[in-house]
């Protein structure tokens, strides 16, 4: 949100008066800066649950659990340090692969915040979300306007999408999402993603045992976004495995 109050600086001017060698002259306030990074937040479309998501506030287990509490931090220091660093040309991507409530979402867009603070335009699209809107945009009989969601994906300084894979698997879909993300590699535009599709590659197990202790196979996040696809994510991003942790949101809803 836009903070209103008026800069005592420039006292809402934008711009200080200076003097050098006894000559007056205008310079930007600091306060431009400051409401253009506001702004940009306004924009990034990061739905409000995830809002203020911070480094400072994603919380790893405590001492009584060190195995989890070693691996969560290790992805928190990779992610930190992906900002760091960014942006970094030969992998302008980040990939952050586990299961549900493992917190990929929460660092995902802690990332994305602080790059925006840096200066740059960030957008947040839910991977199934993002397809809808495209899929209504060029569907005539749905009467839709959305036809630049597709577009936006695409033209996004930087782009998050939460959960890829979350979608039914179909040769639109995989055709849809490897254009995005084909465009977004060979043009050099960040992407930031979350998974909860196992790769192998990564680190993930593909098959786990069911409760009647059988092997119960899990589709790959290549079968659902494509070989393609997949591989140009790889080449593009630091990928991040999540470790096997509680689900985060089902330990807060604990009341025993």
């Amino acid at each position: 949100m836009a903070n209103d109050a008026v800069c005592p600086k420039c006292e809402g001017t934008g711009f200080i008066i200076i003097e050098r060698g006894g000559i007056s002259g205008a310079e930007p306030c600091d306060c431009r800066a400051q409401g253009r990074t506001e702004r940009l937040q306004d924009r990034s479309q990061i739905p409000p649950l995830y809002r203020n998501a911070s480094f400072d506030n994603f919380v790893v287990p405590g001492i009584e659990n060190p195995s989890a509490r070693r691996e969560l931090t290790t992805a928190l220091l990779a992610v930190k340090n992906f900002v760091r660093d960014f942006k970094d040309e030969k992998r302008p991507g980040l990939l952050l692969i586990g299961n549900t409530g493992t917190g990929k979402t929460h660092l995902a867009v802690a990332a994305l915040r602080q790059i925006i603070d840096k200066g740059f335009e960030g957008l947040f699209y839910n991977y199934q979300n993002l397809l809808n809107s495209i899929k209504a945009g060029y569907d005539a009989s749905s009467n839709s306007a959305n036809r630049e969601a597709y577009q936006s994906a695409l033209d996004a300084e930087v782009l998050l999408l939460d959960d890829l894979g979350a979608h039914r698997a179909t040769d639109w879909v995989e055709d849809t999402v490897n254009s995005i993300i084909t465009y977004r590699c060979d043009n050099r535009k960040p992407l930031l993603a979350t998974t909860n599709m196992p790769d192998a590659d990564a680190g993930s197990a593909v098959v786990h045992k069911s409760g009647l202790d059988k092997p119960e196979y899990r589709r790959t996040l290549a079968e659902q976004i494509g070989g393609r696809a997949r591989s140009r994510l790889f080449e593009m991003c630091t990928v991040v495995r999540m470790p096997l942790v509680e689900d985060y949101r089902v330990r807060k809803g604990k009341q025993f």
